[in-house]
């Protein structure tokens, strides 16, 4: 199972020079699990850019995943995850979610850099 950070869903989608990281995690998409606190930063940040119609594609390929709502007991592992780390909110509850689901979380953030069960690539 796989959660792929919003920057690597916005870097797939842009075809960036990560992309191909991210591909493998992406492409298949029975093993997603898509946080919803993702469709809201990958919609706002395509609705920005290219406009509502895009914004609807890219969440339409993010939906093939298994979407996993923000409950009671994520959100509170997220808080405390979030103290612990030292991340922001976002970044918290895409891990949580992540390591709930035994999923391997895909990331270019460099805060997620030495955090075990992360598979990170540096940004260009």
């Amino acid at each position: 199972m796989n959660v792929v950070d919003s920057s690597g869903w916005l870097e797939y989608f842009a075809d960036g020079p990560n992309a191909n990281f991210f591909a493998p995690a992406i492409e298949k998409a029975g093993d997603l699990i898509i946080p919803t606190i993702s469709l809201y930063e990958v919609f706002k940040r395509v609705l920005q850019q290219k406009g509502e119609g895009e914004a609807l594609q890219a969440i339409a390929v993010m939906h093939q995943g298994v979407v996993v709502d923000l409950d009671t007991a994520l959100a509170l592992n997220a808080a405390k995850v979030s103290v612990e780390l030292d991340l922001p909110m976002a970044d918290s509850i895409m891990l949580v979610t992540a390591r709930a689901y035994g999923a391997r979380f895909w990331t270019q953030d460099a805060d997620f850099a030495k955090i075990e069960g992360v598979k990170y690539i540096q940004k260009p």
